[in-house]
């Protein structure tokens, strides 16, 4: 099996009824390295989710290799199960592989202690925060035991004090669990706090146009000056002025 992802010369246009087909990415390529945490960011609209969605084998690129294990994706919206509680919410992803139910719960409520949600086990997503929401659609995403986890603008719907929160127990869950990350981001310094490599975008159809690594572990601190200096880097290759 295939242990990573890696993305050779990838291009995507997407066809259109009634329309001309819109060139969304052209020849991406790139590798996410074991255990790396890498995220993907752009203008809007560059084509961010359409990468993860060939990387997670949702579309098939129209040019180019995808190879990939099979990896876990949080959508933005997280897709929580409205009529069900949080234990049962996070133990969907086993309970889709088969196992049972008993078995599924008490694994989820492992997922939740550590998450600091074992007070809410049994509360349904309407009665949870917007960050307990991401928190529980995080477990289920990682109880689906991929080698990758792929993340889609995980806390665009929180506020600017629930984002530095939710970096903290992201970063916390994902080093328990030693996967690689696959992050997109429209926030540059989010990117700074939580990747060891942030791939820049350029406008669509998308090529890439900078690689910026960082040092250190995460989260850091948005005032560093490793965070800084990263900042600066990426709104250069974006073409926009700190």
């Amino acid at each position: 099996m295939v242990s990573t992802l890696e993305l050779t010369d990838v291009s995507f246009t997407r066809q259109r009824r009634g329309a001309q087909p819109l060139a969304v990415l052209d020849r991406i390529s790139l590798k996410l390295e074991p255990g790396e945490t890498l995220a993907l960011v752009g203008p809007n609209g560059c084509g961010k989710s359409t990468l993860l969605e060939l990387a997670c084998g949702l579309l098939t690129p129209t040019s180019g290799t995808v190879q990939a294990p099979p990896i876990a994706l949080m959508p933005q919206r997280g897709l929580l199960m409205p009529w069900a509680n949080a234990v049962d919410n996070a133990a969907l992803a086993l309970r889709a592989e088969g196992v049972s139910r008993t078995a599924a719960r008490e694994r989820a409520r492992d997922w939740l202690v550590r998450l600091g949600m074992s007070e809410f086990e049994d509360a349904r997503p309407h009665e949870l925060s917007g960050g307990m929401r991401q928190r529980l659609a995080l477990a289920r995403t990682l109880l689906a035991g991929r080698p990758i986890v792929a993340l889609d603008e995980p806390f665009a719907a929180l506020d600017a004090i629930s984002r530095i929160e939710a970096a903290r127990w992201l970063t916390s869950a994902l080093g328990e669990s030693d996967r690689s990350v696959l992050l997109v981001t429209h926030d540059v310094e989010e990117a700074a706090v939580l990747a060891d490599r942030v791939v820049v975008l350029s406008p669509r159809p998308a090529t890439l146009v900078a690689q910026v690594r960082l040092a250190g572990s995460v989260p850091r601190l948005r005032t560093s000056p490793e965070v800084l200096a990263a900042r600066e880097a990426i709104l250069s290759a974006l073409g926009v002025s700190g």
